[in-house]
């Protein structure tokens, strides 16, 4: 018979240690790995902001799984030779959209898209809200740069790359730079071609986390609506001070052309980005002309850190508006998670109780 295979080392060298000696390597052992670990988790907590527990990127819900399957084709090259850009948005979108042609949309560059970054918070958000996730099949993710596309392919199904000949989108572009008003400008260029295709949108910002879907807070009668950084009370009031982080756009022939003269505005308006230049024209008489119907959506259900909704049982988004500086972004929008999952782990009679932790490392701006 063969000898056994798992002969130990003491038997090998005489008698085997006492019980006594085996309890005093395993206390040794486990204070060694108490030593190591306690000094590690001391500096996390140094690092991780206030009471927020940031996982991994590949502990995220959606990194877990095989890459998804995308409505472009995996050879990018060959794709952009055989179709037009148009061709490819319009599959984009068709892949995507709800029963009525509504499509939820998002820009991305390599800044906000790197593991860690605004993308996953803002992912998760969908994963962790109220009836949210399954508002992701009807998401498309527009990225601005290759980087950005790579990376969106490998955590979302809809996503779709958008170049702008002669302009690099890929660093972070600081508030009002050059670089970041072609790109706001570039953006109300492409939400003008959505429309003309036939497709309604929710246009959102990245650094806007979702807890609610905000389909049931929209408007029937609005053909354009938007969020704002100080909301009056009153939805029809042209005072609201709008946020273009936050859209709803019904797709008609009043909104196509309410894009097109926005769009040419930023030529009267050098210097100014979207946002800016909508404060000066939503009181133009054109407007009232072509006859789109401007609604302004209630900070309660469409919250920021400029003005936060105050109900967490009833707010939808919040946005990291009144804030510069991406590694502010991340933080704050960590909190807000952190503030969201205390809000549900919360028994119904005592969430009145709970209210919201920012602005941390955000500043007013």
């Amino acid at each position: 018979m063969a000898a056994p295979l798992t002969t130990s080392r003491a038997n090998e060298g005489g008698a085997a240690p006492s019980p006594e000696q085996g309890a005093r390597r395993v206390a040794t052992a486990l204070l060694f790995l108490a030593a190591v670990a306690l000094p590690c988790l001391v500096l996390y907590h140094a690092v991780a902001p206030a009471g927020v527990l940031v996982r991994p990127a590949a502990m995220l819900p959606w990194m877990q799984a095989a890459a998804p399957p995308h409505d472009d084709d995996d050879d990018d090259e060959v794709n952009l030779e055989s179709d037009s850009e148009d061709a490819r948005l319009e599959r984009v979108l068709r892949a995507a959209a709800m029963a009525n042609d509504t499509v939820i949309l998002t820009t991305l560059n390599s800044a906000w898209s790197e593991p860690g970054s605004v993308v996953d918070v803002f992912l998760e958000s969908f994963w962790i809200g109220e009836d949210t996730r399954e508002l992701l099949d009807h998401l498309v993710i527009v990225s601005l740069d290759a980087t950005a596309h790579r990376q969106c392919k490998q955590i979302h199904t809809h996503c779709l790359a958008v170049a702008t000949e002669g302009v690099d989108f890929s660093g972070q572009k600081n508030f009002m730079s050059d670089g970041y008003l072609r790109m706001m400008w570039r953006r109300i260029d492409f939400l003008r071609l959505v429309l003309e295709m036939g497709f309604s949108f929710i246009f959102t910002d990245t650094d806007i986390v979702w807890f609610r879907s905000p389909l049931p807070r929209l408007y029937a009668d609005g053909d354009f609506q938007i969020a704002c950084d100080h909301f009056t009370g009153d939805p029809d009031d042209l005072g609201n001070m709008p946020n273009g982080g936050f859209t709803y756009v019904r797709a008609n022939s009043e909104t196509v052309d309410f894009y097109k003269y926005w769009y040419e505005a930023r030529v009267r308006h050098p210097g100014r980005h979207d946002q800016d230049v909508l404060n000066i024209i939503k009181r133009d008489p054109y407007l009232a002309e072509i006859g789109v119907r401007i609604r302004f959506l209630s900070t309660e259900f469409f919250g920021g850190l400029c003005e936060p909704s105050r109900n967490l049982s009833a707010v939808c988004t919040m946005h990291t508006n009144c804030c510069v500086g991406l590694r502010r972004k991340i933080n704050d929008l960590n909190v807000m998670l952190h503030d969201w999952r205390r809000f549900m782990s919360t028994q119904d009679k005592d969430k009145h109780t709970v209210s919201w932790s920012v602005p941390q490392t955000c500043r007013f701006e």
